[in-house]
């Protein structure tokens, strides 16, 4: 989304300056972490705490209430026990700053934010096994049910209407279907959006609609390493997407996700981040057109009922 002159490129000196000014700590190991759109600088202090410092892109930057229903939203999920990050207050009480920061292409405004620092890696980065794709599973529910329960003065600001990011307007992908002329892949692109409009589309008004994270992918859940040499979700990170859905949508999305990375999608056993998903998401999304979707769906059913019949009664 963002071009060059969007996305912040601040320095390891910058960053450290922010952090001492605001904050009143003192950096003394700093690292550039990947983001699509914006900065990610991770941070450890003379003072013991490790943070994430988060510098948004211009164009989010000028939305400085979505960024706060975000913090909200991940401070909200914090205090009821799950593993989100929670954002610092500066040194007079505010939770976010607007900064005129000089990138390389002169001063702009950026919005800047002190994140607490989750431990783990990526889901992307270790073998997916039953018991943690149930893990998945089961954090997403959680999240979503206490997301239903969070109040804000100006919750509406997440309908986010016409957001391009949400499965409720993926009909809106219909204005760049040219860049696939040519490619085989084509047809298949608009058979899913003759679907969605046809069987999906049409129920809409009877899906339960609620508030989702909305990119629950491989990238944003973190996970460790457990006592039983098995893994562990230790965070979940980045609220960028959130939004008023559908329980279904963010079931959708992490479904897809875990498929990208699993060795057998259909049993439960910035550029370069975009392309990272799709080199993994066009064969699968072939593949899937070539068995079909009744098929898909049997498997799915039928590994979904083996795996919960073989876990103990809670």
């Amino acid at each position: 989304m963002a071009a060059n002159n969007t996305k912040p490129k601040l320095s390891k000196s910058q960053a450290a300056e922010i952090v001492q000014k605001h904050y009143k700590l003192t950096p003394t190991n700093l690292r550039f972490l990947p983001s699509y759109d914006d900065q990610n600088i991770y941070i450890a202090t003379v003072e013991g705490g490790e943070y994430l410092l988060k510098i948004m892109n211009t164009v989010h930057t000028r939305d400085p209430t979505l960024i706060e229903l975000q913090s909200y939203a991940m401070n909200f999920l914090h205090q009821s026990g799950l593993p989100t990050q929670t954002t610092l207050k500066t040194t007079t009480g505010q939770l976010m700053i607007q900064e005129d920061i000089d990138c390389g292409y002169g001063l702009q405004k950026y919005l800047v934010r002190l994140l607490t620092y989750l431990p783990g890696i990526p889901i992307a980065e270790v073998p997916l096994s039953p018991e943690l794709l149930y893990q998945v599973g089961r954090i997403a529910a959680t999240m979503d049910n206490i997301l239903q329960k969070m109040e804000h003065p100006q919750l509406n600001v997440l309908q986010r209407d016409g957001f391009i990011w949400s499965l409720s307007n993926i009909c809106l992908l219909e204005k760049w279907l040219n860049v696939l002329d040519g490619d085989p892949l084509l047809e298949i692109v608009k058979s899913v959006l003759h679907q969605f409009k046809t069987a999906v589309a049409p129920k809409y008004s009877s899906f339960r609609e609620c508030l989702i994270h909305g990119d629950f992918n491989d990238l944003n859940v973190l996970v460790q390493e457990n006592e039983k040499n098995g893994y562990k979700i230790s965070g979940i990170i980045d609220f960028g997407d959130l939004n008023f859905g559908c329980y279904v949508n963010e079931l959708a999305v992490t479904i897809a996700y875990m498929m990208l990375e699993h060795p057998n999608p259909l049993e439960p056993e910035n550029e370069e981040y975009l392309m990272c998903s799709s080199k993994k998401g066009i064969p699968l999304l072939r593949k899937l057109f070539e068995i079909g979707k009744e098929q898909v769906e049997k498997v799915w059913v039928k590994s979904a009922a083996e795996f919960r019949d073989s876990q103990p009664s809670s």
